[in-house]
Formats: C-alpha cells, sequence, structure tokens
C-alpha cells in the first residue's frame, strides 16, 4: 500500500486579516505549489526528503517536522486506542518528503509538511481522527515551529479557499469567494521566519488603529457576502503587520506602487513574507504583474512568480495503490 499527500501553499494574514484570514492557492498552470508525502510500509522507519528545497531542511531527519508530526501522530493513537478500546496497531512506514516550497517563503512551508504528513497518517490508518480533531493536531504542530498557535496557513491548506479563524470550537470557517480573477504570488528568493518577523510588531495598538482595523476587516468580510468589488478593494488595508514588515521585504513599497498602477486591485504582504500577492480581475492584467515582478522582484535564482487562483480543495490524495 502506498499514498501520496499534496497540500498547497497558502496566504496567510491575507494582508487585512492578521492572524484571522488564510487563503489556499494553486497556479493556473497546475504546477502542484505545496509539499507532497509519501506513506508506505516497510520493514523498518525510513525517512527520505528530496525535492527543490529539501536541502534548506536539517540534516537529521529526525529533525524535521514530519518526523515530530509521526511521533505526535503515533502518541496521539495510543491515547485514542485506550480511549476507545480500540487497537489499531502502529506500523513501521516509510516516508518520502518532497519539500517544493522553501521554509520562510511566507507561503506556509511549516503548515503544507504539517497538513500533508497528518492528511497521509490518518488515511493510512483509516481516518481514526475527525477533521476537528486533526486540525487541532495540525495547530498545535504548527505552535511548535512559528512559537504562537495560529491557523491562518493551517486551515486553508488542509480545507482550501479562504477561511476565517475563530475563538470557538470550530476553528475555521469558509467565506465565500465569488470574484473571477488571479492572485500574482511572487517570492524573491530570499528568507524570513515567522518569529523574526514578528519580533518587528508592536506590542500594543493604538485605540484608532484598532477600531479602523476591525472596521477594514468587517467591511470586506461583509463585501463577500454582498459580492461588493468595490468595498472589497476599499477595505484590503493591512494596518498591524504591513507597515513594520514592508522593510523587511526588498522594496516593498516601490513594488507595490508599481503593481497598482499597473492594474494590481489589491497587494500584500503573504504570511511573514517575503512573497508579496497582488490580486487583479483579468488573465491579461496578471500576465502584466508576472512578468514584471518576474523581472523587479527577484533577488537571486531561487526566486518564482506564479499566476493562481484560490484553491477550493485544500490538501487531497494525489495517488493510492
Amino acid at each position: 500500500m502506498k499514498i501520496k499527500v499534496f497540500a498547497p501553499a497558502s496566504i496567510g494574514n491575507f494582508s487585512v486579516g492578521y492572524d484571522l484570514l488564510g487563503a489556499a492557492l494553486q497556479p493556473i498552470n497546475d504546477y502542484l505549489l505545496g509539499d507532497i508525502i509519501e506513506v508506505s510500509r516497510h520493514c523498518y522507519r525510513k525517512w527520505i526528503v528530496k525535492g527543490p528545497f529539501h536541502e534548506e531542511l536539517p540534516a537529521d531527519p529526525e529533525d524535521n517536522i514530519i518526523f515530530l508530526c509521526l511521533q505526535f501522530f503515533n502518541q496521539q493513537l495510543e491515547s485514542k486506542n485506550a480511549a476507545t478500546g480500540r487497537e489499531i496497531p502502529i506500523e513501521n512506514l516509510s516516508v518520502t518528503l518532497d519539500k517544493r516550497l522553501p521554509v520562510g517563503s511566507g507561503l506556509g512551508s511549516s503548515s503544507s509538511s504539517i497538513v500533508a504528513m497528518m492528511v497521509a497518517l490518518n488515511h493510512w490508518y483509516k481516518t481514526p481522527f475527525s477533521q476537528h480533531e486533526l486540525l487541532l493536531m495540525m495547530g498545535k504542530m504548527e505552535a511548535q515551529i512559528s512559537g504562537s498557535l495560529h491557523y491562518d496557513n493551517i486551515a486553508p491548506c488542509y480545507l482550501g479557499g479562504l477561511q476565517l479563524m475563530g475563538n470557538d470550537d470550530v476553528i475555521s470557517r469558509q467565506l465565500p469567494w465569488n470574484f473571477s480573477g488571479y492572485f500574482v504570488v511572487a517570492n524573491p528568493g530570499t528568507r524570513i521566519m515567522t518569529k523574526q518577523a514578528r519580533e518587528v510588531l508592536p506590542k500594543q495598538l493604538s485605540l484608532q488603529n484598532t477600531i479602523a482595523h476591525a472596521a477594514n476587516l468587517a467591511n470586506f468580510i461583509q463585501s463577500l457576502y454582498e459580492q461588493d468589488e468595490k468595498q472589497l478593494y476599499a477595505h484590503f488595508n493591512d494596518l498591524i503587520a504591513e507597515p513594520y514588515r514592508q522593510d523587511l521585504l526588498p522594496d516593498y513599497a516601490t513594488h507595490k506602487s508599481e503593481l497598482l498602477k499597473l492594474g494590481a486591485k489589491m497587494v500584500g504582504i503573504s504570511g511573514s513574507g517575503p512573497t508579496l500577492f497582488a490580486f487583479t480581475d483579468t488573465l491579461d492584467s496578471a500576465e502584466t504583474l508576472e512578468r514584471y515582478l518576474s523581472s523587479n522582484y527577484r533577488a537571486n535564482d531561487q526566486a518564482f512568480c506564479y499566476i493562481c487562483q484560490l484553491s477550493s480543495s485544500g490538501a487531497r490524495i494525489i495517488a493510492e495503490e
């Protein structure tokens, strides 16, 4: 038996929703922008790490987040067995990680690995954990990496679409996205770790900024339900992270200004950066933005740029035999 699971890249924060909004991405050229986990039965535990960005991971596979995921999953499975009286035996597995997202990219790299691994293991063991249980487990693993518990990459990567995080038992709710258009995401080839990006944020916000942020987020969400593009664009304004993080990205303010001149309707920082994203309403416009970013938003040969749409499916099994 062999299972292969893909988990897509995601935009955390979605600018106007710091730690509260996240969206899953799918390039229009069908490239699998995200990490892939393959699990198969083996006589002993075996680890393989490959892919375009595998060299950015720890040299010892047991320091990799997917190994920690396996340990945590097995612990939870043992607890589940004890609580339910069932006996699902834990097996030796061969695990291959195809690392297709760079670490510190702002595209939910750690979330993609975690989600792919957890989905693969849950499917392997015939779904002992519900979607809600698995989401909680994924969140705990993400918190180990980023230093705080937030689901704005985990939830869209797992569930797809545009997700709104809550502070209740539901954790995440899918928001409607009925706007035709394209997201152009560009990474300059540099890296920013989440912990580093959080350190530049202020510990407190002014009352004025807090009220303005709440108004932007509330009106942005309302515009999704009313399908009001004008209001959607008008309230797409990051007052929490972008003013403090923009200096971490190469010439972000200049590029944002140029992208808006070239037809972008919205421009923001994806997650902690350095990836930025721009939304526009036509493919011609998206191709114009892609050409600009491919030529100008690059620090080295590891830079990349994709035209994407929202991925409605999230993590999914792409092969099983």
